[in-house]
């Protein structure tokens, strides 16, 4: 089976690649999203054209990413056992953890918002959207320069 995946490691790398992109992207997203979502008055249409498209966006977009990129990045793994005694991969996958984390605060948030109970102002959600691309700059340093 590995030497089944391993003729295949180009192409799992580059769907694992484009994966992380999507997840990333809504992941930038979603914060903003909720900054707009926070200055809006509740109840009103703005609202809850807001709790549709955070909605649709975690579904359809990052939830899916996410598991697509833990899928093909896990495959890799497979392929190459050795990468866990890198260092870098060490704290490269401690970085995917913290940021899995943010991701399921992410989820909770939007189910505050859809049920209306939403305590934080826009400015809250305008510093953790700092978030996510402050991880993916160091993940993906990680992963090309291969530092340590």
């Amino acid at each position: 089976m590995l030497d089944f995946l391993a003729q295949y490691y180009q192409w799992i790398k580059a769907l694992h690649i484009i994966s992380v992109i999507f997840w990333m992207a809504g992941m930038a997203y979603l914060p903003r999203l909720f900054v707009y979502h926070a200055e809006a008055e509740r109840g009103s249409d703005k609202s809850e054209t807001f709790k549709i498209m955070e909605r649709r966006l975690l579904r359809g977009i990052v939830n899916p990413a996410m598991i697509a990129a833990f899928l093909f990045g896990g495959l890799m793994l497979t392929i190459n056992p050795g990468l866990f005694s890198d260092h870098w991969m060490q704290v490269k996958l401690f970085l995917i953890f913290v940021m899995s984390g943010l991701h399921g605060m992410f989820a909770r948030w939007r189910k505050d918002f859809d049920r209306d109970e939403n305590k934080k102002d826009g400015r809250f959600y305008r510093i953790v959207n700092e978030g996510p691309p402050v991880l993916v700059i160091f993940i993906v340093l990680l992963a090309v320069a291969k530092p340590f």
